[in-house]
Formats: structure tokens, sequence, C-alpha cells
């Protein structure tokens, strides 16, 4: 079979993303060069890949840039995703890149500008602006009644809205989010869900995260970034982020996620974790 001479070798890394584990944190196809694709090029492949995300680093458009960041789940394109943007930022300084700033990429995707400081224990993107909204009632008894969450538990609720949408629900402690049951969710209208709880005082992180996707069937996400940038908004919206914490996630599905957040001088929310490069190589596309 003739292979049309649009398809060439790009480079190609996969990482694993929020743990210091390899495999313990959330895998991301990266695609180092992606001048040239189709979206339909691009969307194929993040199905293909059947990861949570692919990305695909293109050239920057605007000013300040260092390179213009496009996300795919296996279904759409996302405007901004966190483990995409801390992991591809890995995988391009790993490919012999330098930022335009010393200690600081600026990553330009479907939301903006985003920022991503290496100066720190671990490389952070500053949260992009989070739109915070009252949960509708109803929406609230689909979703609490899906999950099959204790109504006396529910301390907060909201819909964030940081380029992906979230309908989040703060449990009284990290128990009811690790003593919930998967198998036994029920339909839920088709929303990304995230639940937050806080841990005991003897844990090792401050806070246990589950987020579940409505999308297309039941899936759970093992850790999200963007999911945690938005309630990290949330929180200090609460005055509740004024000191770092640390997040776990995926601890119910075998991951060893973590999620390091912190409020800078500025106010602004950061957002880290580490980033372990599994796979080096090439990709034909």
């Amino acid at each position: 079979m003739r292979v049309p001479v649009t398809e060439r070798s790009r480079p190609f890394m996969q990482c694993d993303v929020f743990s210091t584990h390899p495999t313990g944190g959330n895998g991301l196809a990266v695609v180092l060069d992606g001048a040239g694709l189709s979206d339909d090029q691009m969307q194929g492949f993040a199905r293909w890949t059947n990861l949570a995300e692919a990305t695909f680093i293109c050239p920057a458009t605007e000013a300040g840039a260092d390179y213009l960041l496009r996300i795919f789940t296996v279904s759409r394109e996302l405007p901004f995703a966190g483990h995409p943007t801390l992991g591809s930022a890995a995988c391009w300084l790993a490919a012999g890149n330098t930022p335009l700033q010393s200690g600081l990429i600026v990553q330009e995707c479907g939301v903006g500008l985003v920022a991503i400081d290496l100066t720190g224990d671990t490389p952070a993107f500053i949260a992009p602006p989070t739109k915070i909204s009252p949960m509708p009632e109803d929406v609230l008894d689909a979703i609490a009644t899906g999950l099959k969450l204790d109504r006396s538990h529910i301390l907060r609720h909201a819909v964030l809205d940081n380029g992906p949408v979230w309908h989040v629900i703060e449990m009284a402690s990290a128990h009811d989010l690790i003593t919930l049951d998967a198998s036994l969710i029920t339909p839920v209208p088709p929303f990304f869900v995230g639940l937050i709880g806080a841990q005991d005082r003897s844990a090792y992180t401050d806070y246990e995260v589950r987020m579940f996707s409505m999308d297309a069937g039941l899936i759970e996400d093992p850790i999200t970034g963007s999911l945690n940038a938005a309630l990290a908004h949330w929180m200090q919206d609460q005055g509740r982020a004024d000191a770092p914490y640390v997040v776990a996630q995926g601890s119910c599905i075998g991951r060893r996620g973590r999620v390091h957040v912190a409020q800078d001088s500025a106010n602004n929310m950061r957002i880290g974790g580490h980033t372990n490069i599994l796979i080096r190589g090439d990709v034909t596309l």
C-alpha cells in the first residue's frame, strides 16, 4: 500500500504525570512536532492511543509563547487541561528546547497563555481564571442520587468553568470519597463531576479528589490537573487556600497521584506535579 506523501516521522514521547512513581499518575502521549497535522489526524491519533489525552506541540501564534499546544481526548479537543500542560512541557524540555524566559514556559492553548513555572520543587502551571457559579438543586439531586452520596455529608457544591466545566461537590471527609463504590453508580447527566474531601490529620496529603466523566459512559480519571486548578480557585474564593496543600487522586483505581497546590505572592494559584517520561521515539503521522 502506498503511503501518502503527507505522512512523515515525528518525534514522540509518552509520559506519566502527577506522580513520583512511574505509571502511578496519568498517562499522556505527546507529539513534539504537530505542525501540518489536520484536526482529524490529531483526533484520530488521540483515539488510537486510548489515553486520557494526547497533545500536539505546534509553532506559537502569539507573541511571548514558546509553543501552541493542542489537547485531544479520545472524543474531542479541549481548550485546556492540567496534566497535558505539565507533561507536554516536560517532554518539550527533554527534547532539548529552551524557553524564551529562563525558568518559565509560556504555553499557548484554547484558554490563552498559560505560564509554567520551572523554578520550584515541582514544575507548576498558573491556574487559568475560573468562573464560579451555583449548582442548580436539580443537578445536585441528580448527581447525588447517581453517585449514591450521603446528602448529610455534602458541605458545599458549585459549577466551575476554567475551560472544561466541572460540577463539584465537597464532602465531609476523604472517607466519603474512598468508600464510594463506582460499580454502584447509576446514570447521571453527561457532566464532568469532581468530588473533594479533607483527609484526617494522620494522612500524608490534605485532600482526596475523585473525578468522574459522564460524557461517554462512566470513566474515572486518574489525576486531573484542570479540575484541581478549578478547585484551587474555588477554595481561594472561600479564603481557604492561604497555605500550600497536597491532593491525592487516583487512590481508588490503583494510582498514586499527587497534586501540589500553592498560592503565590501575586495571589495566583499554582498547580504542580512530577512528570516521568517513559517512552521516547517517533510516530508516523
